[in-house]
């Protein structure tokens, strides 16, 4: 009795379904204001639907990324909560370290909206990414940060995580990759 009355009260992760899809994209959303990048969101719950690999996982549901959706306990803490409503979420996909020949796990985003902040929310998202990476038997879990939110990086190193100052982000975008995309080539694509 003790041990379910414990697990009520903590936060529940699981991967996010088809149901989750407008709480993601509303978090989305709050995750870009905060950025300050309100504008340049494009993504749309059709659009996640299709391309999010969502539980029940299946071959016919391979996407590109998952997602992990932290739930408030069922039996909350604060008063103002409400029960299993959704904190926050890890966007993550897969990707492959050459020099380990290992894959590993890259976390594009990591979100726990701001009424939730300060409950330990964001270090179980990103602790429940390790032991995936741990599982696959992976090399590394690599994710980015903005340079200004100190809070933040503070918080990533507090969990044991190297924060690079040795790498420069690259990025095709827009019209840019477009161009490249469509300069002659100057070889021979074998299929």
């Amino acid at each position: 009795m003790a041990e379910q009355n414990q697990a009520e009260r903590l936060p529940n992760i699981s991967h996010a379904t088809k149901e989750d899809i407008p709480d993601l994209l509303a978090m989305i959303n709050e995750l870009a204001t905060y950025e300050k990048h309100a504008s340049s969101v494009t993504a749309t719950e059709e659009s996640l639907s299709r391309t999010l690999t969502l539980a029940p996982f299946s071959q016919e549901n391979s996407g590109y990324a998952r997602v992990f959706i932290l739930r408030l306990p069922s039996t909350p803490s604060h008063s103002s909560d409400t029960a299993g409503a959704v904190a926050g979420f890890a966007l993550y996909f897969n990707n492959y370290s050459t020099w380990r020949g290992k894959q590993g796990i890259y976390l594009e985003d990591l979100f726990v909206r701001p009424q939730y902040r300060k409950r330990g929310y964001g270090r179980v998202l990103i602790q429940q990414l390790a032991r995936l990476v741990v599982e696959q038997d992976g090399g590394r879990l690599d994710f980015q940060c903005l340079a200004w939110n100190d809070l933040a990086l503070g918080f990533y190193r507090s969990l044991g995580l190297q924060v690079s100052d040795q790498w420069v982000n690259v990025r095709g975008d827009a019209e840019g990759l477009k161009g490249l995309a469509g300069r002659e080539l100057g070889a021979n694509v074998v299929h």
